[in-house]
């Protein structure tokens, strides 16, 4: 089980779980050396996920930004969440994997309790958050920013649920190597420049090669089996 290193945020009540801010992750050993590909373009035309009308899929190399923006947004998140007993703010998705090409959105987990997770919802909303619903996503509510300064995404999510577990345990792998994080990198510049894509053939293209980076993971295989086609890592 890899470990990660916490900041604590002021405004903890007393009696309710930590509040932290998650960063980066130790090193630790893979769980198999399988080999991880990805597709063409070829793959994806063959596949008849491309639309005729054409889908901009913004890939950008990696920026130092991205960690000051997230630390600059969880601090407002912490503030706004003060009276909720929160288990951590994790930044997860591409732009929290140093030297990993991504789209330019921050995506961010507030992880809480299951009895808290109304009180997270409404204390974000009375602050200008948006409530979106789950998209089926089990155990995490999206939710869409007041601003794009920065763009980002923000979920309130079940500590422990298997879908929070996914995206800090991708994040996680590809901090620890850097061999996958350049592979899952070319993958997405190369789908996002395939004439036509959308969203939905973006995601589909990349899912063998998130399947395969997981295995690095300390999911389990019933685990990784559940997420499958569901994984929308950024």
């Amino acid at each position: 089980m890899s470990t990660t290193d916490n900041r604590e945020v002021p405004g903890s009540s007393p009696g309710t779980a930590t509040k932290k801010i998650q960063h980066m992750t130790p090193g630790a050993q893979p769980a198999s050396g399988r080999r991880c590909t990805g597709v063409s373009y070829a793959d994806v035309f063959a596949a008849g996920l491309c639309n005729h009308a054409c889908v901009s899929i913004d890939v950008v190399p990696y920026s130092e930004d991205w960690p000051k923006q997230f630390a600059a947004v969880a601090n407002d998140l912490a503030r706004a969440l003060a009276e909720v007993p929160m288990v951590l703010i994790g930044h997860a998705g591409s732009t929290a994997v140093p030297g990993l090409a991504a789209k330019p959105i921050l995506d961010i987990d507030v992880a809480v309790r299951p009895s808290d997770v109304q009180a997270a919802l409404l204390a974000l909303t009375a602050c200008g958050y948006t409530h979106e619903g789950d998209f089926g996503m089990t155990d995490r509510e999206a939710l869409k920013a007041p601003d794009d300064q920065p763009r980002r995404h923000v979920y309130v999510c079940v500590e422990g649920s298997l879908h929070l577990r996914n995206h800090l345990a991708m994040r996680d792998v590809l901090r620890r190597r850097s061999d996958l994080r350049d592979r899952y990198g070319a993958v997405k510049f190369e789908l996002s420049r395939v004439p036509g894509i959308d969203m939905d053939a973006y995601l589909a293209g990349k899912s063998v090669v998130l399947q395969e980076i997981l295995e690095y993971s300390d999911l389990t295989e019933h685990e990784r089996a559940s997420i499958g086609g569901l994984n929308e890592w950024s």
